[in-house]
């Protein structure tokens, strides 16, 4: 008895470092990185006390698989349109300058539907094939905007709120509140920005190489981006056109999302005013009696919860119902609670 007792502690403290080491490796495992998180990777804070700085690697580094998938989509488009357009190249009039760059021109300005004019379809199995190519063509700039380009705005939240305040001293974790809170706002700001770039990039390369005045290079890159495309100012010299082919795409998707990011900021805004009513609103009898799910006469804080969120328009009665009857589906015994053996027995039926 003795000896079994003058182990028992030597017993129970290999357990307990056992449990440590278990509950160190269960919180490295507990970070999982959500679809709209500003940073993959941060570098955990140093001995100093100093702000973690996020790893600089490339955003390409560790590429997404929308963003993957996305990319092939328009490898392929491009490349298709590239060699469709080549081989009926001597039914396409207008102003050329090489065979190969002009069928990926035209297959750019026809996906996002600028269509200067400068070279068109002179037959009509070339009209066909470009009615067929600016509709796909739509449908894979919608596919962009939905995920590749908000996924390369995500991947730079961090690092633009970071640059905000930078003057400031904000931790790592203030700033990751401040991307969550005000996500969309800093998503519209990043847009804007590489709009900005895509505007002045255009106008002075429009200036330099294709020679034209500051208004005519302005008023060439405005209808561009807004794929007005009159046709009058355009691309017409060999590296104007290689230019054109990266600058037209990359510049209309970052009007689009800033357009998109802008009407996520108005529908934004009116949730918040919805919300402060919500919360700002008295409660009554009435708002007592429809809170009272189960109908006990009473209303617990998970019912208060769901009712204020039913209000704030966060969910519906029909989620409501749903999850209620999942939850029913679960309770095999029928207490109004879950437990392990509940869920046991809901798995082995």
């Amino acid at each position: 008895m003795a000896k079994t007792e003058a182990t028992e502690p030597l017993l129970s403290g290999s357990e307990d470092l056992e449990a440590q080491k278990f509950r160190r490796q269960l919180k490295k495992r507990r970070f999982r990185r959500a679809r709209s998180a500003p940073c993959n990777d941060v570098d955990p804070q140093d001995t100093n006390g100093n702000i973690p700085i996020p790893r600089s690697d490339s955003i390409f580094g560790n590429i997404h698989p929308s963003f993957r998938k996305v990319a092939i989509y328009l490898v392929v488009y491009i490349g298709v349109g590239a060699i469709v357009f080549y081989l009926v190249g001597n039914q396409i009039k207008g102003l050329k300058t090489d065979g190969v760059l002009d069928a990926v021109y035209f297959t750019i300005v026809t996906m996002t539907t600028v269509g200067y004019g400068d070279i068109v379809p002179n037959s009509n199995l070339t009209k066909l094939l470009a009615c067929a190519f600016v509709f796909t063509g739509m449908a894979l700039v919608g596919l962009i905007l939905g995920k590749a380009a908000d996924y390369l705005v995500e991947k730079q939240e961090f690092l633009l709120v970071k640059a905000l305040h930078m003057h400031q001293n904000v931790g790592q974790r203030e700033i990751l509140k401040e991307v969550e809170v005000n996500k969309t706002r800093y998503k519209f700001l990043l847009a804007f920005f590489l709009l900005l770039i895509m505007i002045i990039a255009g106008t002075v390369f429009l200036i330099m190489v294709e020679k034209l005045e500051f208004v005519d290079a302005f008023y060439c890159v405005c209808s561009t981006l807004t794929t007005l495309g009159y046709g009058d100012k355009s691309f017409s010299t060999e590296a104007g056109r290689i230019f054109a082919v990266f600058w037209i795409l990359a510049g209309t998707i970052s009007l689009a999302q800033v357009f998109l990011y802008i009407a996520e900021l108005n529908t934004e805004s009116r949730q918040k005013k919805i919300v402060k009513w919500v919360l700002s609103k008295k409660m009554t009898n009435l708002d007592l009696e429809a809170a009272d799910i189960d109908d006990d006469g009473t209303v617990g804080a998970a019912e208060f919860v769901v009712y204020k969120l039913k209000e704030m328009g966060k969910i519906s009665q029909e989620d409501i119902s749903l999850l209620m009857q999942e939850f029913e589906e679960l309770d095999v015994d029928q207490s109004g609670t879950l437990s392990i053996s509940d869920l046991a027995l809901a798995q082995s039926s």
